[in-house]
């Protein structure tokens, strides 16, 4: 392989959430490199081969048909406690992005959840480093309709299928900070 362990930290280390109020709006990623992202999360680990990701892409006229459809079924499922301005936002946040990938999984019998869980949320990992190779900014988030077990099926799940949130996806206008990380020796115990 020609990449460093030094450049592969750095990598890991650079990785960040970049929000949509950090994107610059009229500017798109080309299709070609979420292609690449996506191609790459599908070299996450799965155990037994279920591959369990399932992804759905919207960009142009698309964002629009997401930010409609989410904020619609917001405003059904929590009539009681509608706040306009999360329902604006939802139909907002949308249009700052890209690209939206709504990240899915698949369930099969043959593993655990657990591990479909798992594998799904390396794929989301491996879209991030790719995005940050590229120089792309994106944000997973679980808010939106991600809850909503009516949302699944404008997603292609069914059943037992989960839907694990949303990667958006811009160009970066507004860089994020520096990421910080308490030391990994008060995570660690060590036992020899």
């Amino acid at each position: 392989m020609n990449i460093s362990p030094d450049q592969v930290n750095e990598l890991i280390k650079n990785r960040r959430s970049t929000f949509p109020k950090q994107y610059a709006v009229d500017k798109k990623i080309d299709d070609s490199i979420i292609e690449q992202m996506l191609e790459n999360a599908s070299w996450a680990p799965t155990h037994k081969q279920t591959e369990p990701w399932q992804f759905t892409v919207f960009t142009g006229e698309g964002l629009k048909q997401f930010a409609t459809y989410q904020a619609a079924m917001y405003k059904e499922k929590e009539a009681a406690s509608f706040k306009e301005d999360k329902y604006q936002k939802m139909m907002s946040n949308p249009l700052m992005a890209s690209h939206i990938i709504a990240i899915g999984m698949k369930r099969s019998d043959k593993v655990p959840e657990m591990e479909e869980i798992a594998s799904v949320s390396c794929a989301v990992q491996n879209m991030y480093l790719t995005a940050e190779a590229y120089g792309v900014g994106c944000y997973w988030t679980t808010g939106g309709v991600t809850y909503y077990d009516d949302a699944k099926a404008f997603f292609g799940l069914t059943g037992n299928d989960k839907l694990l949130g949303f990667l958006y996806v811009g160009e970066i206008a507004v860089p994020s900070a520096a990421g910080k990380r308490s030391p990994i020796s008060e995570k660690v115990t060590w036992i020899r």
